[in-house]
C-alpha cells in the first residue's frame, strides 16, 4: 500500500535579520491511508513547521530541502498552481482555532460550498446541497438551518465541526490536524476525536496530528513521532512510545503530563477540610445579560466559598458560567440577585476608594499572556502597573525594587525586567502575568485557564510555582479550568458548573472519583488519559454507556 504522505530528510531554514535559523533538520516520516501519526513535542520543536511543509504552506522566508510527497505530488518542487490543486483535494488542514479559519461575514453553507466548487465542476445548487450533506455528516444538528448561520452563531465545537466539513469536502487522502482540540471542552474534544476517527476508518483518510496533549495521542494515534529542537528523536507505535519510551526527552515529556486519577490509590492531593476564614463568597447569585426576550441567564442561584489558603477549582463546559462566576468574584460583573462578599465586605455596596481598596487585594492571571500583557511596555512596566494604580505614593525606584522581588518569587531572573513580553517564551510570559498578579501581595488569586495554552512541561512549572507561592504567602486561589486532570492535581475542592448552575461541589478527589451527578460522570468519562490501553477501555465504556455529549 502506497503512503499518502512521505517525508525524506526534510530540512527547513528561516531567513531572519540575524541570519539563517534552522527549524527542522533531517525529518523523515510516513503516513499510510487510514493511519494517524501524532507529531508531538514542545513549542519550538518544529512540529507545526513540519505540518505546514506537508502542504507547501511555509512562509516566504523559509527554505525547504529534502523530499515531501503527498499523494504522489512532490510538494517541495511544486509551483503555486499545482499546490492549489493539491490543497483541499488531495490534502486538507484542520486548524487549531476555528474562529480564525472561518470568514465571520459569510454564512456557513456558502463557505463550505465554495470549497466544493473550487475543486469540482458543480452548480451552485449542487454545492449548496453538498454543504448541507457535509454538515449532517459531521454531526451538526438541523443542518439545513445551520447552513444559513454565521460562525458567531455557533458554539466552539460546532465551528470546529464546520472546519472539518470544509476539510473533508473533497474526500482528501491526507488530513493535517494542527492542535484541533486544544481550545475545546473535554466532552466536545471527545466528540471531535470520535468524528476524526470515524472519517479515517470509513474514508481511508491518513491523518497527521500535531498536538501537545498526550491524552489525545493515546486516544487517537496509531503511531507517534517525538520532536525536539527540529529533529525526530523517537518514533514508533503509540503503545511503545507512551508506555515504553526509549529517549530521555520522551520520558521527561510524559512525566510532566497531568494524569486524571481514576482510583483512590492514585490520589495526587491530600483532602483537607478548609478552616480559614472566607475570602470570597457568592450566595444565591444570579446574572442575566441583555434585556427582554433576548436576555440570557448566565448564572442562577450560584453559591460558592473560597477560604484563606485553599484552592477551589471551578470546572464545566463552555457556557457553564464558570468564567462569569469568576468575574462576579472580581467585581467585573454585577449580579442582579444574591450577595457577593469579598474579604468580609459587601462588594455590591462598596463604592469609590473603599471598592478600590478591596479589589487591590485580588490578583488575576488570564489564559493568554500575549493578550494580557501590553507589547509596548517592558516587563518592569507591565508588572508595576498595579502599583501605579493602587500605590500612588510609591516612588519609581521603590517600584522597580518591588518588581525585581516578585520576578524572583516567580523564578524569573531580574535581567528579564528590561525586555518586552514578545522577547519571552510562553512560560516566561505567564510567569510575568503571575508576578503582576502578586505584586500587591493579594489575599485572593483568580486564575482563569492559566495553563491551557502551555506545553505540558511549562504548564507543570507554572503550576508548581503557584503552589509554592501559595504555601509561602497563604493567598486563596479560585482556579477556573476545563482540564479536570490539572484541577484534580492542583485544587483541594472543586465546584462543577452546568448551564449557569452549580451541579455539585465538594472535596476534589471524592467529587471526581465518586461523582453524584450524571453530568460530572460524563465530564470525567470524556477526559483522555495518556495510556493507550487504558484509554481504549475508557472510550469503549463511554460509548457503551452513551455518555457522549452534544457539541
Amino acid at each position: 500500500m502506497n503512503n499518502i504522505l512521505e517525508m525524506e530528510n526534510l530540512g527547513v531554514t528561516f531567513s531572519t535579520e540575524n541570519g539563517d535559523v534552522p527549524a527542522v533538520r533531517g525529518v523523515s516520516l510516513r503516513v499510510a491511508p487510514g493511519e494517524t501519526l501524532a507529531l508531538v513535542g514542545e513549542s519550538g520543536s518544529g512540529k507545526s513547521t513540519v505540518a505546514l511543509a506537508a502542504l507547501g504552506l511555509l512562509p516566504g522566508n523559509a527554505r525547504a530541502s529534502g523530499g515531501v510527497s503527498v499523494g504522489g505530488t512532490d510538494v517541495v518542487g511544486a509551483g503555486e498552481a499545482e499546490l492549489s490543486r493539491l490543497r483541499g483535494r488531495t490534502a486538507s488542514m484542520v486548524f487549531q482555532e476555528p474562529a480564525t479559519a472561518l470568514d465571520p461575514l459569510t454564512r456557513i453553507g456558502r463557505q463550505i460550498a465554495e470549497v466544493v466548487r473550487n475543486h469540482r465542476d458543480v452548480s451552485r445548487q449542487e454545492a449548496a446541497a453538498e454543504a448541507v450533506a457535509l454538515l449532517r455528516r459531521v454531526g451538526i444538528p438541523d443542518p439545513e438551518r445551520r447552513a444559513s448561520a454565521f460562525p458567531f452563531q455557533l458554539s466552539g465545537g460546532q465551528r470546529q465541526r464546520v472546519v472539518i466539513a470544509m476539510a473533508i469536502a473533497n474526500s482528501p487522502g491526507l488530513l493535517v490536524a494542527d492542535e484541533p482540540t486544544t481550545a475545546l471542552d473535554v466532552t466536545v474534544q471527545a466528540e471531535i476525536l470520535d468524528l476524526l476517527r470515524a472519517l479515517a476508518v470509513d474514508s481511508g483518510t491518513g491523518v497527521l496530528l500535531v498536538t501537545h496533549n498526550m491524552g489525545v495521542v493515546a486516544d487517537f494515534a496509531d503511531r507517534v513521532a517525538v520532536m525536539l529542537e527540529g529533529e525526530v528523536v523517537e518514533t514508533g507505535a503509540v503503545e511503545d512510545v507512551l508506555l515504553r519510551p526509549t529517549h530521555e526527552y520522551t520520558r521527561k515529556l510524559l512525566a510532566a503530563v497531568p494524569r486524571l486519577a481514576v482510583s483512590g490509590a492514585e490520589s495526587p492531593v491530600r483532602e483537607e477540610t478548609p478552616e480559614g476564614a472566607p475570602v470570597v463568597e457568592l450566595r444565591g447569585v444570579g446574572v442575566r445579560f441583555g434585556r427582554g426576550s433576548r436576555a440570557v441567564r448566565a448564572l442562577e442561584d450560584v453559591s460558592l466559598t473560597v477560604r484563606a489558603g485553599e484552592t477551589v477549582g471551578l470546572v464545566g463546559e463552555s457556557g457553564s458560567g464558570k468564567s462569569t462566576a469568576a468575574r462576579v468574584a472580581l467585581g467585573l460583573v454585577a449580579p442582579e440577585s444574591g450577595d457577593v462578599s469579598l474579604f468580609g465586605a459587601d462588594l455590591r455596596k462598596s463604592r469609590g476608594r473603599a471598592r478600590r481598596a478591596l479589589l487591590a487585594g485580588v490578583g488575576v492571571v488570564l489564559q493568554d499572556p500575549v493578550a494580557s500583557l501590553d507589547a509596548r511596555m517592558s516587563v518592569t512596566e507591565c508588572v508595576a502597573e498595579p502599583l501605579r494604580v493602587h500605590r500612588r505614593g510609591m516612588g519609581a525606584a521603590e517600584r522597580r525594587e518591588r518588581v525585581a522581588e516578585v520576578l524572583e518569587l516567580v523564578r524569573l531572573p531580574r535581567e528579564l525586567a528590561r525586555r518586552g513580553p514578545r522577547e519571552l517564551s510562553g512560560g516566561q510570559r505567564q510567569r510575568v502575568s503571575l508576578a503582576r498578579a502578586l505584586v500587591l501581595a493579594p489575599r485572593l488569586l483568580v486564575a482563569d485557564e492559566p495553563t491551557s495554552a502551555l506545553d505540558v512541561s511549562v504548564q507543570q512549572t507554572v503550576l508548581e510555582v503557584i503552589a509554592e507561592l501559595q504555601a509561602e504567602l497563604g493567598f486563596a486561589c479560585l482556579f477556573v479550568s476545563h482540564d479536570l486532570a490539572v484541577v484534580q492535581r492542583f485544587a483541594g475542592r472543586v465546584v462543577v458548573m452546568r448551564g449557569g448552575r452549580v451541579e455539585e461541589q465538594g472535596a476534589t478527589m471524592s467529587t471526581l472519583l465518586r461523582p453524584e451527578t450524571a453530568y460530572t460522570r460524563r465530564l470525567i468519562a470524556a477526559v483522555p488519559v495518556p495510556d493507550p490501553v487504558l484509554q481504549r477501555e475508557r472510550r469503549e465504556r463511554r460509548v457503551a454507556s452513551g455518555t457522549e455529549a452534544g457539541a
